[in-house]
């Protein structure tokens, strides 16, 4: 037999085989289905039970699924805003790395209500860096540091950047504690799925940053805070995340970094009723995430778990 021929046979016979054999991954499809399934449900009488309103999207960093509940509904965001606000002080240093270092003298124009410590300084007495600010707005949701990188950065920046990832529904539209735009529904808002996508981009660092300055972001992300999400999240796994709070408004954007399933979970309250009803809820909501993506980690394409050699 020519070889010409005798490699096409093989390349048949390899084809025919392959399509005969089965795929452990395709013949597990109907499985996993199943599974997201139970989860979306189990999301949406979570939602369900809310008093006010509720919006979730999870995704799983693995195979790139989603699932949503509410997920397109555009809600105001709090402090949850505060990450496109960090990844652009830090899509500007890469270009510009003195901008990190630059100093803000903190002084009465300098202070805002709500949260966070600058307002108790001293004037004159402290100087911060806006890589000081970043971590006081992050950690302590420091209101008072968010306005200064507000001004450090430019809001319509902020923006823009949103706009060049294809990010329609997410917009800082003003400062942090202005009631008075508040009221005239100037507000900064987002979707769960448009949050989800920001944080699953900053995961594989699909943003407008290298590698090592999208690790920064992460680092920064990943600080201890008080934090619905990472309250239900074993303390050994990373979770790089923002809350957010307004009256009647619970958020939170997290990336978990589960070993061998890494997810993202956005979750979005509003009309809420008080008493950390939402964040009792987000809560729920990851709680359920969480036994979801950890019954997928760590198992054969078949299902089963096997116990894995300790290197």
């Amino acid at each position: 037999m020519p070889a010409l021929r005798r490699a096409a046979l093989a390349v048949a016979l390899l084809v025919t085989a392959l399509s005969i054999a089965p795929c452990p991954s395709l013949a597990q499809a109907p499985h996993r289905a199943i599974l997201r399934a139970k989860l979306q449900h189990e999301l949406a009488q979570i939602a369900d039970s809310f008093d006010g309103v509720m919006g979730i999207e999870v995704v799983d960093l693995t195979d790139s699924t989603r699932i949503g509940v509410n997920d397109t509904l555009v809600f105001p965001q709090g402090s949850a805003i505060k990450v496109p606000i960090l990844i652009e002080l830090y899509r500007q240093a890469e270009a510009r790395p003195a901008l990190l270092t630059r100093q803000h003298r903190i002084s009465a124009a300098t202070r805002t209500g709500g949260s966070g410590v600058l307002q108790f300084f001293s004037d004159g007495t402290s100087s911060l860096s806006n890589e000081d600010l970043a971590v006081l707005m992050v950690t302590l949701s420091d209101n008072g540091a968010t306005n200064l990188l507000i001004d450090a950065v430019g809001m319509d920046s902020v923006n823009h950047t949103l706009r060049t990832l294809g990010l329609t529904q997410t917009r800082l539209q003003r400062r942090m504690i202005q009631p008075e735009a508040s009221a005239r529904g100037q507000e900064n808002i987002s979707t769960p799925a448009e949050a989800a996508t920001i944080m699953a981009r900053l995961a594989r660092c699909a943003l407008p940053l290298s590698p090592a300055w999208c690790e920064r972001v992460m680092h920064i992300l990943e600080l201890p805070k008080d934090e619905a999400v990472r309250s239900v999240i074993p303390s050994n796994i990373r979770v790089a995340s923002k809350p957010g709070s307004l009256e009647g408004v619970a958020t939170s954007w997290a990336l978990v970094e589960l070993p061998d399933r890494p997810f993202v979970i956005t979750v979005m309250t509003n009309y809420g009723g008080g008493d950390g009803d939402g964040d009792d809820a987000i809560r729920k909501a990851a709680k359920a995430a969480y036994a979801y993506f950890t019954r997928l980690a760590g198992v054969t394409p078949y299902g089963t778990r096997v116990a894995r050699e300790k290197k």
